[in-house]
């Protein structure tokens, strides 16, 4: 099964959080911050603006992007977890 976005959103995988720190000094699930890089896994088309012209979604599959940290919706398919954000919640590319 595959998740289509509509519109303007964006199907994110996060990724993983650090399990130590910079230092070496190894942290506890608690002690995790979540993760606010993901992967892009799909895209909608984009939304159409007030005169009807179709603006595209400024990401695509593959890409690596900064998200906002209290952004989206989670959704469980077939055992995996993705994000599902509009572009606008998408703050940056990750180069």
């Amino acid at each position: 099964m595959t998740i289509k976005p509509l519109q303007d959103r964006v199907v994110l995988k996060m990724t993983e959080a650090e399990e130590t720190t910079k230092s070496g000094i190894i942290l506890t699930g608690s002690a995790k911050e979540k993760p606010e890089v993901a992967e892009v896994i799909a895209v909608g088309e984009g939304k159409y603006d007030q005169n009807g012209k179709l603006v595209p979604v400024s990401v695509k599959v593959g890409d690596k992007v900064l998200m906002s940290k209290y952004s989206g919706t989670n959704v469980k398919l077939d055992g995996e977890e993705f994000v599902i954000v509009k572009n606008d919640d998408i703050l940056a590319v990750v180069e």
